[in-house]
């Protein structure tokens, strides 16, 4: 069994981890002196170095990113962390925020140091007001301890931190729709090129990273390149946070390195729930093409997960058990995405309105297998033709679930509704574990 790594989540079992004295008794903010005597671009080399790519799903290499910002500018440079964590069964960096706020406060700042910025935005989901509060208090204790202002830690460097948070719309955690929202306008994607790393955030030259992402600098700094990159494989190095929800016993976030397979994470979480077995789980969010249980020993990493059909994505680990029905779970998630779409482009607008429309049909046992070709059809006219990426991962579920359980949608027809009980799926059902 690979062995947790417990660095970003190293405190979260200590009362007042979220505090700043909580962090500091933990090494917190040592990192962040060590790199106040580094030069900047030293920083990006070892960012670079160290093999960390994007935690938010893309899984561009990070320090690459950093390294796309020109180097003379009429604007100012910004940093800004994307914390609209809000795809369904994505959820590691709402908790990162709520157990270690400060781990992402240092990371903003030595990031920002880093790419020679002087003002940062924490962009975060509203609904989360717990989050918000807590970050607050997080950036609040920072200015108190000459982390954050005029002149850091006697350096000459300043720097100011602004958490904002949004009005809860899951376009927004694309990047360029954040940046809409986040200068006042409605959040929509934005053309690109330009690229926000040339010209992003009020026109100036713009990281945007996600929360991981950013939280996971620290501990490189404090520890060497070499130290994080090796972990994981040769070519997704470093740890992550692997989000298990659903069928499960144990569900919770489990920081492991990269290359940990399904079967692995599931013996740490005592397995499926008692009595049942694993029938399907998605490796990145309900926006990756789902496996079934032959995938249970596919290496979770970036290039392991792309050749087996699907992406590592926010390595969210939904898992369902044989009490689940395809066409329901996929309804959902495709009522999310119609829901959710910004209504910019024709293909993800229509489409996704036409998927919820069908496979409510098709759910009831009113379909037709014809059908199937249909949603098939649409998902060629959605994938690679809408304008940002929420329409191709609307298709993902749609595309996998016909492509792995054609028969389950047929049984739909033959039975003239859908043949799963719901409440069956229920953790309560049958006495199951609550």
């Amino acid at each position: 069994m690979t062995t947790l790594t417990p660095v970003l989540t190293g405190n979260w079992d200590q009362a007042d981890s979220f505090t700043r004295a909580g962090y500091e008794r933990g090494g917190g903010y040592a990192a962040l002196r060590k790199a106040l005597g580094t030069a900047p671009d030293e920083i990006v080399q070892a960012v670079k170095d160290s093999g960390l790519r994007g935690r938010g799903g893309a899984g561009f290499p990070t320090g690459m990113k950093w390294g796309f910002l020109p180097p003379s500018s009429p604007n100012p440079r910004y940093l800004v962390v994307n914390a609209d964590e809000s795809e369904p069964g994505t959820c590691k960096d709402i908790p990162l925020m709520m157990a270690n706020p400060h781990v992402l406060v240092e990371g903003v700042i030595i990031s920002s140091y880093a790419i020679k910025s002087n003002l940062a935005f924490i962009y975060v989901r509203g609904e989360v007001l717990h989050v918000i509060r807590r970050l607050h208090q997080a950036v609040a204790e920072a200015y108190e301890a000459g982390y954050l202002g005029k002149d850091i830690l006697g350096s000459g460097y300043d720097l100011d931190v602004v958490v904002h948070s949004g009005a809860g719309a899951y376009i927004c955690g694309e990047e360029t729709a954040l940046l809409d929202s986040l200068e006042g306008f409605r959040g929509q994607p934005r053309l690109k090129p330009p690229f926000p790393a040339v010209a992003g955030l009020y026109g100036g030259p713009t990281v945007i990273n996600n929360v991981e992402s950013i939280a996971s600098v620290p501990s490189i700094v404090a520890n060497g390149p070499d130290w994080f990159a090796s972990m994981g494989t040769e070519k997704s190095q470093g740890f992550g946070i692997f989000s298990l929800s659903g069928h499960v016993t144990r569900p919770g976030q489990y920081e492991a390195p990269l290359g940990i397979t399904l079967r692995e994470l599931l013996d740490m979480a005592g397995g499926i729930r008692e009595g049942h077995r694993l029938k399907f789980w998605t490796p990145g969010g309900s926006s990756t093409p789902i496996f079934t249980d032959e995938h249970l020993d596919v290496a979770l990493d970036f290039e392991s997960v792309g050749a087996a059909g699907s992406m590592l994505g926010t390595r969210a680990l939904q898992i369902f058990d044989e009490t689940t029905c395809v066409v329901r779970a996929v309804l959902r998630w495709s009522e999310f995405y119609a829901h959710e779409s910004c209504g910019k482009c024709t293909p993800c607008r229509e489409g996704t309105y036409w998927y919820k429309l069908m496979l409510k049909r098709l759910e009831a046992g009113q379909g037709t297998e014809e059908d199937l070709e249909t949603l098939l059809d649409i998902s060629e006219n959605i994938l690679g033709r809408a304008f940002c990426a929420l329409g191709d991962g609307a298709t993902s579920p749609v595309v996998s679930s016909i492509k792995l359980f054609r028969d389950e949608y047929l049984q739909h027809f033959e039975h003239g509704g859908c043949p799963f009980d719901p409440a069956k799926s229920t953790l309560w059902a049958n006495g199951g574990a609550r």
